[in-house]
């Protein structure tokens, strides 16, 4: 979805809109799944990296500017457990019920008109 706000900078407000984005690239170098003894799932993914392709546009009292950007994310971990209920009453579920994510890099580059 779009992503459109304001925010309060000094003297006046800056309006945003983020338009027309689309993940271009991800990397898994490292992913892993685990089974946890009577409890779930684990599941780790190391060092991963994301680009994310947009449409950008800026808005205040005293200038306006639009173009295009590119976000890339970099090393990235993930740790999430599922919990995986087995009672036999119905179809399996799965749950998470624990998630960390931490990421070392990020670069953005905004293309504009000004």
């Amino acid at each position: 979805p779009d992503l459109t706000g304001h925010e309060k900078f000094g003297l006046g407000n800056v309006k945003y809109n983020i338009s027309r984005i689309h993940v271009t690239a991800v990397e898994l170098p490292s992913a892993s799944i685990s089974l946890l003894p009577g409890s779930g799932i684990k599941l780790g993914i190391g060092n991963a990296s994301l680009t994310i392709d947009m449409n950008w546009n800026i808005r205040t009292w005293m200038f306006k500017d639009s173009g295009r950007g590119t976000v890339q994310i970099s090393k990235v971990f993930v740790t999430a457990i599922f919990s995986t209920p087995l009672d036999n009453t119905g179809p399996m579920s799965i749950s998470l019920t624990s998630c960390r994510t931490t990421s070392g890099d990020i670069d953005i580059k905004l293309n504009g008109k000004s």
